[in-house]
């Protein structure tokens, strides 16, 4: 089975790595922006006192996820001392995650 490659046009394995690095820097935009505004990074432990910021702490989560995952498996890494096996099933998770919010991004991106 032959294929042809038309100029202009990305295969599938360019697409996937297209949008995980679009959800990477999503993610690493949205965590920046986060700590920029609160003074504090993002975590999945949403301590807030109003409804309002527990929803934007979530919607920040939606796409900063990543970054918070690998964040706390570096630390666990270092500090405590955890198997290498951990660091690389958070990297995982997070690609996979980084993944689907790259998709999501490129889809409303490419639907505008």
């Amino acid at each position: 089975m032959s294929t042809i490659h038309v100029a202009g046009q990305m295969n599938e394995i360019s697409a996937f790595f297209f949008s995980i690095a679009t959800g990477f820097v999503a993610a690493g935009l949205t965590s920046s922006f986060y700590r920029l505004v609160t003074n504090k990074p993002p975590s999945f432990q949403l301590h807030s006192e109003t409804m309002m910021w527990q929803m934007i702490g979530v919607f920040t989560l939606i796409f900063a996820g990543p970054t918070v995952i690998l964040r706390n498996a570096l630390r666990a890494q270092v500090f405590e001392n955890r198997p290498p096996f951990w660091m690389l099933l958070s990297g995982c998770i997070a690609t996979m995650w980084s993944f689907l919010s790259g998709l999501f991004l490129l889809g409303v991106m490419l639907a505008a």
